[in-house]
Formats: C-alpha cells, structure tokens, sequence
C-alpha cells in the first residue's frame, strides 16, 4: 500500500543582479530537462544591466546524466507521481518567488520564462498559483495539455505571451507545433511569436528584445 508524508525540504535557486530600489523588472526562469540553474543563468547576463533582477530555481530532482558519475542534471518532474511533483514545485516556485518579490518595490515588472520542460513547469505556475506577473514566455517547449481551462483563461487574460524557438530547433516537429496552437486556441490566447536562426537554445538578442517591449 502506497503512503504520502510531508516534510521539511531544503532547495536551491540562483540570482543574477543585486535586490535594489534600481531593479524595474524581475525575470522568474526555469531550465530544461537536465540542466542545472546555476548555468542555465548565465544566459541571462545580458539582462544584467543593473535594472533587471534574474532568479532561476531548480528542478527539485538531481540525477547523473550518464551513467553513476559526471554530470548531473536537475528535472522538474517525471511520469512516476507526477501529480505529487507538480505540488511540490508549485509550492517551492511560489516561495522563493514571494522571497525575493517581497524585497522589490511595488510595480515590478514581472517576467516569467520557461525553456524547454521548463515551459510546461512556468506555464503551471503562472496559471495555478496566485502569481502576479506581466509576460509569460515559453521558449522552445509549450503549454501542457492538461492546464485546467476555465482557471487559465482567466489567469492568462489581459497578459502578453510569447511563445520563441529557433528556426533549426532540433526538437520541436511539426507535431509538437500544431498542438501548442491547438492549446493555445483552448487558452483562448494568441501567442507573439518570435523566432531567430538558431537550435535548441536561448539568444540573447531576442531576450533584450521582449525586455524592451
């Protein structure tokens, strides 16, 4: 017979930028399946120009991507209990996000991005928590299939959504775009979306450019 128990958890997350009365905007962002934070932020330097704030959490599973040794990478959730996962990353999203948005000064511009499975993780939070936030953006991954409706169109109404992949993404099939259009249409939003020449991976000049609008 399967039990569930709740305990105390300690996780991480990384920042780039200082907490300062100068931060006008706050970047929320979660890594792909197998990366770790601590990397996937340095990304985001570019934002780094003393008016951004970037916080990047960590899937709250790590795991040895090749074998027993060497590399290790984080995910946010797998198939197996994949309902207690999602509760327990909503949960751990939403506290350090109201630590860190708590040290701001009101009227923040509050950026969510997701890559990859991480667009699934951002998508989840912007949609099932309380979260305030002003642009939510998935790059290079989609909605899930199984956002409650009703709940996420209200959260999503009046928000700019963006969805960006590169031109040569490697993992995104023909498949894989008609069905974020489908979910999208259920969501009742219409998606700005912008591309650039590249694989499966970020640009820097098209974060600048959504920073900016």
């Amino acid at each position: 017979m399967e039990h569930k128990i709740s305990f105390e958890f300690n996780a991480r997350f990384h920042t780039l930028g200082q907490v300062s009365d100068e931060i006008e905007q706050l970047w929320f962002v979660c890594h792909g399946h197998g990366q770790l934070a601590k990397y996937f932020i340095r990304k985001f330097e570019v934002l780094n120009d003393g008016k951004a704030l970037i916080v990047a959490p960590e899937g709250l599973s790590r795991y040895y991507l090749e074998g027993f040794t060497g590399r290790v990478g984080a995910t946010w959730m797998t198939k197996e209990d994949r309902l207690s996962d999602i509760e327990n990353y909503l949960t751990y999203l939403d506290r350090v996000f109201n630590s860190v948005k708590s040290q701001l000064k009101p009227g923040v511009q509050v950026n969510l991005l997701g890559f990859s499975q991480g667009a699934a993780t951002i998508s989840r939070f912007a949609t099932q928590t309380n979260v305030h936030f002003d642009k939510l953006i998935l790059w290079a991954g989609i909605f899930p299939p199984d956002l409650p409706p009703l709940e996420s169109i209200e959260r999503l109404k009046g928000k700019k959504v963006y969805w960006v992949y590169g031109t040569d993404d490697q993992y995104l099939s023909a498949g894989v775009m008609e069905e974020q259009e489908t979910i999208a249409n259920h969501l009742d939003i219409k998606p700005r979306v912008k591309t650039f020449k590249g694989l499966h991976e970020l640009s820097g000049e098209v974060l600048l450019e959504i920073a900016a609008e």
